[in-house]
């Protein structure tokens, strides 16, 4: 694989760094860069932008309002974007129900949501695990029974990321009884604002409310909102969690936490010395290093599979899984390496306008939300220890 881009490609880096100088809020870039809680609107302004210029859906295809990248040039993006610490796109719109709607989804569907994806006009939320119905998602209970020209809906689901910001909810749910679990399984779009649509808060251990779980009684939706047809939902729920577990890899944003890391620890001393001096330290960032590197590769691999027009197969629960669990070793060595300072825990550290004098280095006050945040990477989009058995089964045929 040639590694150097090509003048071509230099010439769009350069394209996308000015883009980004110019463009990118310097208070939303100050937030990421800190750690602070986002709100609905960093994400809908920043889309915006980005959509107005024509970059806000890299992967889809041309015919749909996408920019027609190569695989590079969309590594090149990414790339540029997390070393200007910019705010990642949501992605349940974007990058999870878009490539389902444009696959599975009817003319009349893509007319009417599209455009408003690309625009960032409606949030979409996704309707998937339920209090009993996580890694095993075949089990899920929430029924939705047929009668005229609607189905009427009851059930729960949790876990649903910015569910109380959703405009619009993709769903799992139960069709029909079934010999095997799979097949009674359709996939619906829901109003949240329906009647009888409710969403709870659920605060996680970082001290924040992103995820909670939604209620579903006696909830209408008309039958076009069906996706495919009936009894398909689990073939459409491959396909999307394959696109899913591929953006949750995120290198850009590892290479970039690995430079903080290096920052830090350049600058906290450890008996006399900086910490990076220490050869047990240095030699734990060296071995993430790698394997970050070897993560990178595949992803450009994996990437160059979908420019292609395959759909990521078993590479996706690979890149999940490393990229989760590089993910949670930076967070682990960045609490290290302020030691004791970062024990500390308030949530409020995490707030806009928090203005309290740190303690030690100045970014240790940030670094166990965002630790404790980080944990549950290795659950989302399919538990790492789930992936293991997909890839045992569609690359060991075990």
């Amino acid at each position: 694989m040639d590694l150097n881009y090509s003048p071509e490609e230099q010439a769009f880096q350069l394209e996308v760094r000015e883009f980004l100088q110019q463009h990118y809020p310097k208070d939303i870039q100050d937030k990421v860069a800190n750690g602070i809680a986002l709100k609905k609107d960093d994400y809908v302004r920043w889309q915006k932008i980005l959509a107005k210029q024509g970059w806000v859906a890299p992967g889809w295809p041309e015919q749909y309002g996408g920019p027609g990248w190569t695989p590079v040039q969309k590594y090149i993006f990414d790339e540029e974007c997390g070393a200007a610490n910019c705010l990642r796109t949501v992605a349940f719109g974007l990058v999870m129900l878009a490539p389902v709607l444009m696959k599975f989804g009817t003319d009349e569907q893509l007319e009417k949501y599209l455009a408003d994806i690309y625009n960032s006009d409606v949030w979409w939320c996704q309707g998937y695990s339920e209090p009993n119905a996580g890694s095993d998602l075949a089990s899920l209970q929430t029924k939705a029974e047929r009668q005229g020209d609607h189905y009427i809906v009851n059930g729960s689901k949790t876990w649903t990321t910015h569910g109380h910001y959703a405009d619009k909810m993709f769903t799992l749910v139960r069709t029909s009884q079934e010999d095997r679990k799979q097949k009674g399984i359709s996939f619906l779009l829901i109003d949240m604002d329906a009647p009888g649509v409710s969403t709870s808060p659920i605060v996680t251990i970082d001290g924040m409310h992103v995820v909670n779980q939604v209620f579903l009684e006696d909830v209408k939706v008309p039958v076009e909102n069906l996706v495919g047809v009936e009894g398909d939902g689990w073939t459409i729920a491959k396909s999307l969690l394959m696109h899913e577990r591929t953006y949750i890899a995120q290198v850009p944003r590892s290479k970039k936490q690995i430079e903080r890391l290096k920052k830090i620890a350049s600058e906290e001393r450890y008996n006399g010395k900086p910490l990076i001096e220490d050869a047990s330290f240095k030699a734990k960032i060296s071995a993430i290093e790698i394997e970050l590197m070897a993560l990178e590769m595949t992803n450009l691999r994996v990437l160059s599979k979908i420019s292609a027009g395959e759909a990521p197969g078993a590479e996706s629960s690979l890149l999940k899984i490393k990229g989760t669990e590089v993910q949670q070793a930076i967070t682990a060595l960045l609490m290290e390496s302020v030691g004791y300072f970062a024990f500390p825990y308030n949530k409020t550290t995490m707030t806009e306008g928090w203005q309290e004098d740190p303690i030690g280095h100045p970014q240790a006050a940030m670094l166990a939300p965002h630790y404790f945040d980080w944990r549950k990477s290795s659950i989302y989009g399919g538990s790492n220890e789930i992936q293991k058995n997909i890839m045992a089964k569609a690359v060991l045929g075990l």
